[in-house]
């Protein structure tokens, strides 16, 4: 084998541990986690969810915000795809994401969000970090419960 095809080989076996850190993140609530995910530079967009878009640091706060009400998380990330460019590359993934909160009947409140990131990344000296992100959510199984709203 090349070295450019062992490149090649580890530079997706790195970007698709990165999508995965990055629904373990969302999931667990590890927000420090997000300077070995994302540059410096990095954007997010999070509009299909009925969220925000900008700069990561400020929309990874909204997140946070909206999931505080939902502390049950399963972050899925399937059917990588990834073109590697150089020290650039872009993704597509599909993300399955259901959420759950305690209801006052003793149950549980479950929706369930789907769809794909789409990514472009680059190569840093402490490897690789996305720096867009845009989520394009196409599915939301189940109803939010009556009176709630997406925080701002």
């Amino acid at each position: 084998m090349s070295d450019q095809t062992l490149q090649l080989i580890q530079d997706r076996i790195e970007i698709e541990e990165l999508m995965h850190l990055y629904a373990e993140m969302v999931d667990q609530r590890e927000w420090a986690q997000m300077d070995r995910i994302f540059a410096l530079e990095a954007t997010i967009d999070y509009a299909s969810t009925g969220g925000q878009s900008g700069p990561f640091r400020e929309t990874l706060a909204w997140l946070d915000r909206a999931l505080e009400s939902w502390p049950i998380n399963l972050h899925f990330i399937t059917n990588l795809v990834i073109e590697v460019d150089g020290d650039t590359a872009r993704s597509r993934c599909y993300f399955h994401a259901p959420m759950g909160r305690n209801a006052p009947d003793g149950g549980q409140y479950i929706i369930t969000n789907a769809g794909r990131y789409l990514d472009k990344l680059v190569r840093t000296a402490d490897g690789w970090r996305i720096v867009e992100r845009f989520c394009d959510q196409t599915i939301m199984q189940g109803n939010l419960p009556e009176g709630y709203e997406i925080p701002s």
